[in-house]
Formats: structure tokens, C-alpha cells, sequence
């Protein structure tokens, strides 16, 4: 599990493009609060305090706390926009969670066993169809990553999301198949690729 980050949260006077520049000259970046039994609340985060959460590599899609004068609550952001040329951050949404909310989250794939894949040895590529896989799964139990182990696989296998353990209160949001995740293509396997291609738009249209 991810290690908790805290950000130090105000709340911001006034809202608008006004509002937002002034707390981004005095180094902050706006955001909205929202979710839960409470309306939506303009707030200024600090802004060393997101960067360094965002290169933590732990901030979207976990749970974090923030704290208003000594007072935590628990969320989870929803989304961060960035600078097209510096890519600083300008805006942070985050929404109210509980520990025990179950929430749809993205969660990412790393995979393991490639020095000993046997389809790799003979020339073979690793083809990865899914890089996350969304889970229903409670807010305060996010898992950091999915392992997909690819130790065994030959040169045309495929491994499906029921070979990855997942955590055990945790379950994936598509159930009506057993979806791939990554192939192991030949050079000139062009129907491996193709089969994993299809599966890649499909997962697509589903986001749509």
C-alpha cells in the first residue's frame, strides 16, 4: 500500500480566474473540494506540497488526507490540469471519500518474470494490451500496482486478468469476460497483434 501523503489545505477567498492567478503568484495551486454529504469548497493547496506528491508517483488515484487548521479528512483526486509548455500544476480537483468507500479506480500493471519469459529467450515481444485495470475496491485500500507474471509464457501465449492476483477485498469492474492483458507476440506474429489490438479498442469503447 501506498505510504499516506497529507496536503495542507486553505480555504480560498473569492472564486474565478482572479482568484486562481493570485494563489498561483503566491505559489499555490486553486482547487475545488467536493463529494460527500458537503457542497463544493474553492481551496488553495500548497504548491511544493503537490509536486511533491505527483513525483512521489502515489498521488492520482489513491487516497490521500488533507488538513484544514489541524482538522483531517480523507480524498481522492479526481483530476489535474497542467501547464501545456512548463507542465506545473494549475488545478486540483479532489473528492470526499470514506476508508470503507467503495470507489472505481485505475490501477496500474507491472509485470515481472521478463528475464525468464521463455517467449522472450526465442526472439518473442511482449505485447501489453492493458497497462491498468480499473477495481471496485474501498477507498482506503487502494493496492499501488497489479503483478502480472509472465515468467512461464511461451511465444503465443496469452495471460488474462484471472491469472493476477488480486487483493482480496478488491474485485475488477468487467465481468462478463475473462480480459487479456498482454501477449507474447512473435517478430512476425501478426495475429497475435492483431488479437491484442482488437482487445485494446475494445477496452477503449468501454472508457467511452
Amino acid at each position: 500500500m501506498a505510504k499516506e501523503i497529507t496536503l495542507t489545505v486553505e480555504v480560498r477567498e473569492g472564486t474565478g480566474k482572479g482568484a486562481a492567478r493570485r494563489a498561483r503568484a503566491e505559489g499555490k495551486v486553486p482547487g475545488v473540494l467536493y463529494g460527500g454529504d458537503l457542497g463544493p469548497v474553492a481551496i488553495n493547496l500548497d504548491g511544493i506540497e503537490i509536486l511533491k506528491a505527483l513525483n512521489s508517483g502515489k498521488f492520482l488515484s489513491h487516497m490521500i488526507k488533507i488538513d484544514h487548521k489541524g482538522e483531517k479528512q480523507s480524498v481522492i483526486p479526481q483530476d489535474v490540469q497542467f501547464h501545456p509548455v512548463t507542465e506545473r500544476p494549475l488545478h486540483i480537483d479532489l473528492y470526499r471519500v470514506d476508508e470503507k468507500q467503495q470507489i472505481k479506480v485505475e490501477v496500474a500493471v507491472h509485470f515481472v518474470g521478463e528475464d525468464v519469459c521463455p517467449g522472450i529467450k526465442k526472439g518473442g515481444t511482449l505485447n501489453i494490451v492493458r497497462h491498468t485495470v480499473e477495481l471496485l475496491v474501498p477507498a482506503g485500500h487502494i493496492p499501488e500496482f497489479l503483478t502480472a507474471d509472465i515468467s512461464t509464457l511461451d511465444v503465443g501465449d496469452t495471460l488474462k486478468i484471472s491469472s493476477i492476483e488480486l487483493p482480496s477485498d478488491a474485485e475488477v469492474t468487467i465481468t462478463d469476460r475473462d480480459f487479456t492483458i498482454a501477449t507474447i507476440a512473435s517478430r512476425g506474429g501478426a495475429a497475435a497483434a492483431d488479437d491484442a489490438e482488437d482487445d485494446a479498442a475494445e477496452a477503449e469503447g468501454e472508457e467511452d
